[in-house]
């Protein structure tokens, strides 16, 4: 089916309506932006439903909610039950050589237990060692570029376009060749990180404020600690999802993926529903097995999660028009070498969610008969150009707060603890004048040739 162009308008209403709502009319968007995000989605399903019937439109809503919106919040919810019930204690207090070291742990984290996992993990600690500090929305504009984004490119793990990536041939293994790009723009951020940090530490310190440290040296202790057994069982059902599909036992006939078949096309597998379920039960164990004192430590709440539902379900919904336009285009735009898959992926992971957008190029890449470089179930694709398709999916998602998923969240907890971040446009503002000069040294670095 051919996409006509303005079916993506209420996609565009969406993102206009999360940039533009805190800022014209805060009060009322914080009470009412529900309604809002419902009216843009309506209007997607009613417009696709005039113009492909109701049958396709039904069909549509119901793949990205089950296969799509389900997957998405149920992992992002158990990553924020289980972390909320870890506390760190101690009298390690923020300055920019601890920032850099809680930056540096994350970034790598990333690689670990995934760019949600490791953010959600690290965002209240750095949040309470840097409680002292009035000046620190900087800092967490370079956690969501690091932690949240950057530093999930060296495995499957790390990132969901990767999975999809592992899921369709590439090694497991392979993303490790992605290090000399990480570790490039480890060393360009926290370098301006520092010295952003140690100006703005100063003049906290100028105005008299310090951090409360009762007694010298230093100490760190880990409450909860029991729960990081629970973010193994998160990661471990994340890796199984995308396993289990290649399983003849969880095959049809056809090689598609058994499961409950929803509506017309549409079938929640049952490798999907496995995460789901583990996920959940992680979660409800970590809340049994952990006092609420912990809880209250880190001031507990579920603002930061019912947000991200409420505004992504209405992403998610008003993105699909553009997505499936994407599909249709991907092909002809004449793409083939590093640098313009490297650019394009990037740009267009920044505001479309960035797992469909890198199957889209990786496919587009498969099609151009290479017969030298990494064999995958879409076609042989050049190293160099899998190298810049993954780097600009997972790079490039630090571009906006709607870029990858953890970036929100982290903006939410942020606000929530009294640290006043950006708005929507004012996030670009740093995302362009740090990270664009960053990408183009990636480009002139790996992927000009």
């Amino acid at each position: 089916m051919s996409i006509p162009v303005w079916l993506c308008i209420p996609f565009a209403g969406m993102l206009l309506s999360v940039a533009l709502g805190p800022i014209l009319a805060e009060e009322w968007w914080e009470k009412n932006k529900q309604y809002l995000v419902a009216g843009w989605s309506i209007l997607t399903i009613a417009l696709f439903a005039i113009v492909f019937g109701i049958s396709q439109s039904a069909e549509v809503t119901l793949e990205c909610i089950f296969n799509d919106y389900l997957t998405f919040i149920i992992l992002l919810f158990g990553l924020f039950c289980v972390s909320g019930n870890i506390s760190f204690k101690g009298d390690l207090a923020g300055s920019p050589q601890v920032n850099i070291f809680l930056l540096t742990v994350g970034t790598i984290l990333s690689s670990l237990i995934g760019t949600t996992g490791s953010s959600m993990l690290m965002v209240r600690p750095v949040l309470k060692m840097n409680s002292w500090r009035t000046r620190k929305s900087h800092l967490m504009i370079f956690f969501i570029f690091m932690v949240s984004n950057l530093g999930g490119v060296l495995t499957p793990i790390g990132d969901p376009p990767l999975l999809m990536g592992f899921m369709r041939g590439v090694p497991f293994q392979w993303s490790l060749n992605l290090f000399p790009m990480m570790l490039l723009n480890m060393v360009i951020l926290l370098t301006i990180f520092y010295f952003l940090d140690r100006k703005f530490y100063r003049m906290d310190v100028a105005e008299g404020r310090m951090p409360d440290i009762s007694k010298p040296g230093t100490t760190l202790t880990l409450s909860g600690k029991h729960n990081i057994l629970f973010l193994i069982m998160i990661v471990a059902a994340v890796v199984l999802s995308g396993i289990l599909p290649s399983v003849p036992a969880f095959q049809n006939a056809d090689g598609t993926v058994r499961g409950i078949h929803i509506f017309g096309e549409v079938t929640f597998g049952f490798p999907s529903l496995i995460e789901c379920v583990i996920i959940l039960l992680a979660a409800w164990l970590s809340f049994k097995t952990t006092p609420e004192k912990i809880r209250r430590k880190n001031h507990f709440t579920w603002s930061a999660i019912e947000e991200v539902a409420i505004l992504f379900i209405g992403i998610f919904i008003t993105m699909q028009p553009a997505l499936l336009l994407l599909k249709e285009v991907g092909p002809k735009l004449g793409l083939t070498t590093p640098t313009q898959m490297f650019w394009i992926t990037g740009a267009l992971s920044s505001f479309l969610d960035n797992t469909p957008t890198y199957l889209v190029f990786l496919t587009t890449a498969g099609t151009l008969g290479a017969t030298t470089g990494i064999s995958t179930a879409v076609g042989v694709i050049p190293v160099k150009l899998l190298e810049a398709i993954s780097c600009g999916a997972v790079f490039m998602g630090a571009n906006t707060y709607i870029g990858n998923a953890p970036n929100f969240m982290v903006k939410t907890l942020s606000d929530e603890n009294g640290v006043r971040m950006p708005s929507f446009f004012g996030y670009m503002k740093w995302s362009f004048a740090i990270l664009v000069p960053t990408f183009i040294v990636d480009m002139l670095v790996f992927f000009i040739f």
